[in-house]
């Protein structure tokens, strides 16, 4: 079967059912050539790694090459996988990683793009966590990592927390930015709560709302590329809106995954599991924007994370528009752990 066009709503199976039209062939992430024309080479090439499930990209950011033996000390890092949130993909990042690669220069850094997002594909499965969580198993064994300090932001976030609940032995550290997870399917309205469970009772969900509810509610409104974005990515900056703009324009699979994502993925409702990842043991910390309105110290210091720094001003955009900030957090919380 083609691939859908870039209009078509592309719907995927929920958990318990299969491909809703029967076919289980994954929808192709678009071209790397295509990205960087629009966007530039901030991030190296794309790398990929093959699955049943599709194809996904990662992006390798190996230590600096004048970095000396002596540059990291017992306690600092060797090996960060950092995991972007939903809708914009690991380019989203790349303030975050630069900053922290500055610091750390022997440090290996490794981003990748979640399954839907930038240049990977999509598979026609359900996306469950679990998803996800595979998804970083298989990065790690790619690499030979055999564990890794890891860095997640937003639905980030909430992978990090449970690849900390499941696969404790493979995390040496982690760190949550403006974690997502914390709110639930109840704080919607009743008929909002409808498109989230995809359940009408006797009739059908309208998908076209679902969708359009969706890229509304984490988008806090109607996505607007700015007028200036142009010459802002010419300069080299990361201008989230028009990355999400463009991977709803050219990635045929992107909007399926991100209200799969949202349904199913674990944006919502996760508490347990962070409580779980928090009783591991491992050392932990999350970095907050103090106007996110998606979470707040009292959610996560409710689900055991004890070390956090809230960052004046910032909202949840803070992994990019603060990068410095977070960063300078990350690594005070790496030299201290």
């Amino acid at each position: 079967m083609p691939a859908p066009s870039r209009t078509e709503l592309v719907v995927l199976p929920r958990p318990g059912t299969a491909a809703v039209d029967g076919d289980s062939s994954p929808i192709a992430g678009p071209l790397q050539s295509d990205f960087t024309t629009a966007f530039g080479s901030l991030l190296p090439a794309a790398q990929y790694i093959t699955t049943p499930k599709g194809r996904f990209a990662y992006y390798d950011l190996p230590p600096s090459p004048t970095a000396s033996e002596t540059t990291l000390t017992p306690a600092s890092v060797q090996r960060v996988l950092l995991i972007h949130g939903v809708q914009t993909p690991a380019l989203g990042l790349h303030p975050l990683a630069t900053d922290l690669r500055a610091a750390f220069p022997a440090t290996h850094f490794v981003l990748f793009d979640l399954w839907g997002h930038g240049l990977s594909d999509t598979p026609r499965v359900q996306h469950v966590p679990e998803l996800f969580l595979e998804q970083v198993d298989t990065l790690l064994d790619h690499l030979s990592w055999p564990s890794a300090h890891l860095v997640g932001y937003s639905l980030g976030s909430t992978i990090a927390a449970g690849y900390t609940a499941t696969r404790t032995v493979r995390v040496e550290s982690v760190v949550y930015v403006a974690p997502a997870g914390l709110f639930g399917v109840k704080d919607f309205s009743a008929d909002q709560q409808v498109l989230l469970r995809g359940d009408a009772g006797e009739g059908e969900v309208d998908e076209l709302a679902t969708r359009d509810f969706v890229m509304s509610f984490l988008e806090g409104g109607e996505l607007v590329v700015p007028a200036d974005a142009a010459e802002r990515i010419a300069k080299g900056e990361v201008v989230a809106e028009a990355v999400r703009d463009w991977e709803m324009k050219n990635h045929p699979g992107h909007a399926g995954s991100v209200v799969a994502i949202v349904r199913d993925g674990g944006v919502m409702d996760r508490e347990e599991t962070f409580r779980q990842a928090s009783a591991s043991g491992k050392a932990m910390l999350a970095v907050l924007g103090e106007k996110d309105d998606i979470t707040s110290l009292e959610k996560v210091r409710n689900v055991g994370v004890e070390a956090v720094v809230v960052v004046n001003g910032a909202g949840h955009g803070v992994v990019r528009l603060q990068a410095g900030e977070v960063a300078r957090a990350i690594g005070q919380f790496w030299t201290r752990s």
